[in-house]
């Protein structure tokens, strides 16, 4: 072919080509999502920053690739706003990597290795005039190297330096920050703060969880609207008393500290929420009786180390230790050491709708005198010292709002007779492993006058959720719960209890029943289309029930029983319906597992617990069943091979004994001609 003749069809070849170029010189472009105006990068194991992305992208992720670097020029989109480059291992941002990028308002650096380049870092972040979002978590930062990536970030309203190193906090922390609206700071080593916040002054949230603090004296933030403060070391909160302004604060949280005191609470406060749990905390009024201590010291003044002697006295046992809390609507104290309630305390609190005093020393609980607020929507007093609870009619009908009642793990004995019946909104009542038993009639409720040993639960329309585990029941009257739509109803721990009779009322309502250690044989589930979950372990078992095979249960617990299978045909008709199932603690054969393969192979069902599942194969050795990777023995009737083999072998033995009597008795010639010939062979020496 003549040369001029290729023209054509290199000039083809030459414009396919130059118009394939832009794609193919840009690999990593094609590891990118383009979704509208984002470019979604993550994951893609990319060095740098892809290239022949659209230039009006507003939102760029690259996250989780192996970018160490973000040189200069990096960046040519003029639309972007948002840029994410967290899990990088990025040691530094060059001083002109955004100056194409001046609209970037949303930055996150999180998970890299910052602190090798941190000043040059700082000065490409001077270059972000917009910037209000910066996420610089978990890149071994210390204070001063967080100083200084934060010079001139004026315009910075979220900052994220948590899971970081700072130790301690100054007036130079944040100087430049001054339009801050929320900062976050858990999880580093921090001890102290001194004046870092002065210069925030339109700081709302501040999270100082997970660190070191030993105390927070001299609060004066009156603009934050959260404090979360907790899992620190802080033996005391005390605020600034002699502010006239009000402060904002809505939340506090300083649970899981070591407070050994009520914190002092400002003095003019709209404080809604306060978390108080897992720490010290008592109430020490009665210690302000001059004459039973005359001596003791009522007020304690705070050093500082700096400037001697700080201006923060507290004033120990005054009625206005607690602040102003007026407008509290959560109050958390669980886990700590309060006996009782000061005089007037609860008073204080009109709007209170949530009081959890769980684990705590009360004895007792005077309502009546205690007056809670008539929006008091649950209150947990379960496990404290509790004997007692006394409430008249008055009060009881203030608390008509009141929704959910705990009083568990108590040494509650006796109760006021219509401490239930009068709360019309009552949904949920726990009194598990009290003495407190179920009144065979309404005349047996006024036995002792006010109080009773037992309590009328029929017709209460409003209860939904009854818990009585524990607490000694062996009969409960048949008509006890007539009247009644519960949904929930747990009788757990009462070994001996006859229920099957009395519960029946509830079958059209009842949708989880607890009745684990009862001591149950046989029960007629058949009536209760309507249950979802189902507690029936620490029973002895040898067999499940049949009549659960027809109702929709999607929960059971079979635990601590003595099933040694579950019959193909039960596990036929459960398999599609549970999705969670716990199973351990029973003496399986390993030969009947069929149940246990058809569970692991419907990927709708949890086995919870499976590790703990075992079997006993025919040695009676125990094996834990996950660890079988196929049924060990024989088909579901469980006839092993290793029977017909324990038969097999002593027919042989017994045979090659006959013979052996046989050849002794009759043909011993032959037996000797037969060893002579094969043993007593001659030698050649």
């Amino acid at each position: 072919m003549p040369i001029h003749g290729l023209t054509p069809i290199l000039l083809c070849f030459l414009v396919v080509w130059s118009i394939q170029m832009p794609v193919s010189s840009h690999p990593q472009h094609n590891r990118c999502r383009l979704i509208q105006r984002a470019a979604l990068c993550n994951n893609a194991e990319l060095s740098s920053v892809p290239l022949g992305l659209p230039n009006n992208i507003e939102e760029l992720q690259l996250n989780h690739n192996h970018i160490q670097t973000l040189p200069d020029d990096s960046l040519h989109y003029p639309s972007l706003g948002t840029l994410s480059l967290a899990g990088n291992n990025l040691e530094k941002l060059e001083s002109n990597t955004f100056q194409d990028s001046q609209l970037l308002q949303s930055l996150n650096l999180a998970e890299n290795s910052l602190h090798i380049g941190y000043q040059e870092t700082s000065h490409a972040l001077m270059k972000l005039p917009g910037l209000r979002a910066l996420d610089l978590s978990e890149n071994k930062l210390e204070d001063n190297m967080a100083s200084v990536l934060l010079q001139n970030l004026t315009s910075l309203e979220y900052l994220n330096l948590s899971k970081n190193l700072l130790l301690r906090l100054d007036e130079s922390s944040f100087r430049d920050l001054i339009q801050l609206k929320e900062l976050d700071l858990q999880r580093n080593m921090m001890f102290e703060i001194d004046g870092a916040f002065h210069s925030t002054p339109k700081l709302l949230r501040l999270n100082l969880a997970y660190n070191y603090l030993p105390c927070l004296t001299d609060f004066h933030m009156t603009q934050l609207v959260v404090l979360n403060a907790s899992h620190n070391s802080i033996e005391w909160f005390i605020s600034r008393q002699d502010l006239q302004d009000a402060f904002h604060l809505e939340t506090l949280d300083l649970t899981d500290n070591r407070l050994l005191f009520f914190p002092f609470l400002p003095s003019r406060s709209h404080l809604r929420n306060l978390y108080l749990s897992h720490n010290s905390i008592r109430f020490y009024e009665h210690l302000a009786d001059d004459a039973i201590f005359p001596n003791l010291t009522t007020s304690v003044q705070f050093y500082n180390l700096n400037s001697n002697v700080s201006n923060v006295t507290a004033q120990l046992w005054d009625d206005g230790l607690h602040g102003d809390i007026s407008a509290l609507e959560i109050l958390d104290l669980r886990v700590n050491q309060v006996a009782y309630f000061p005089q007037g305390f609860i008073r204080k609190m009109p709007a209170l709708s949530r009081l959890r005093m769980c684990t705590n020393c009360l004895e007792t609980l005077n309502l009546t005198s205690e007056q809670l607020s008539g929006s008091l929507y649950e209150l947990d007093v379960s496990n404290n010292r509790l004997k007692q609870i006394v409430a008249d009619e008055g009060t009881l009908t203030v608390l008509g709002n009141l929704t959910y009642l705990n009083l568990s793990l108590n040494d509650l004995e006796w109760l006021p007779s219509r401490l239930f019946t009068s709360l019309p909104s009552l949904r949920s009542v726990d009194l598990s492993y009290s003495n407190i038993g179920i009144c065979p009639t309404e005349a047996a409720e006024a036995s002792r006058g006010n109080i009773s040993a037992c309590v009328v639960w029929k017709n209460m329309v409003s209860l939904r959720q009854l818990y009585l585990k524990g607490c000694r029941l062996a009969r409960i009257p048949p008509s006890a719960f007539t009247g009644m739509f519960l949904t929930d109803l747990e009788l757990s721990d009462n070994p001996g209890l006859i229920a099957e009779q009395s519960i029946r009322s509830l079958s059209r309502t009842l949708q989880h029943l607890g009745i684990g250690n009862t001591e149950i044989q046989e029960f007629d589930f058949s009536p209760f289309q309507r249950l979802k979950s189902l507690n029936i372990s620490r029973n002895s078992l040898t067999h499940l029930p049949s009549s659960l095979l027809s109702l929709d249960i999607q929960l059971l617990d079979l635990r601590d029983n003595k099933l040694s299978t579950i019959p193909s045909s039960q596990a036929n008709a459960l398999a599609p319906k549970l999705r969670t199932v716990f199973l351990a603690g029973n003496p399986y054969n390993c030969c009947q597992l069929q149940w246990y393969w058809m569970f692991e192979t419907t990927k709708t069902i949890n086995m919870l617990g499976k590790s703990d599942i075992s079997c006993q194969d025919v040695t009676k050795t125990t094996l834990r069943v996950e660890f079988l990777q196929s049924p060990l023995c024989g088909d579901e009737s469980g006839e092993s091979i290793f029977w017909y083999l324990l038969l097999f072998v002593p027919i042989c033995l017994s045979f090659v004994g006959i013979s052996i009597v046989f050849l002794l008795t009759f043909r011993p010639k032959l037996l000797q001609k037969s060893i002579k010939k094969k043993y007593l062979k001659p030698t050649s020496y």
